[in-house]
């Protein structure tokens, strides 16, 4: 892999960090999990080819650029669905807590 190619790739990763971002805007969670796969799939392109090539001054700045810009995306994303997974959490724990009970109650029931 050389350096353009490296370069090509961290602006795929940005483009769908973009992506997931407007998909987290639009509550599109299906899209979300999609563009998170395929911002996975880029990143281990990256991780198989451990020895990236020296890149030069230019590129070295367009790779942080990029860099800066995906971990704003990802932080905007967490901002957005991290209060919804808690919302979830409560939601699943309390159906849960629900269930519980329910077989408690129904398992009381024999013994009478």
């Amino acid at each position: 892999m050389n350096s353009s190619q490296v370069i090509n790739i961290y602006e795929d990763i940005l483009a769908t960090t973009h992506k997931m971002l407007v998909a987290a805007q639009n509550s599109d969670w299906d899209k979300l999990v999609k563009l998170e796969q395929e911002c996975k799939r880029l990143t281990n392109e990256l991780k198989i080819n451990a020895q990236e090539p020296v890149l030069n001054h230019e590129q070295q700045q367009q790779k942080l650029k990029i860099i800066h810009q995906v971990l704003d995306d990802d932080a905007q994303i967490r901002s957005i669905t991290e209060p919804w997974m808690e919302k979830l959490q409560d939601i699943l724990c309390t159906s849960e807590r629900k269930r519980n009970l329910q077989q408690a109650y129904e398992n009381g029931h024999i013994f009478y």
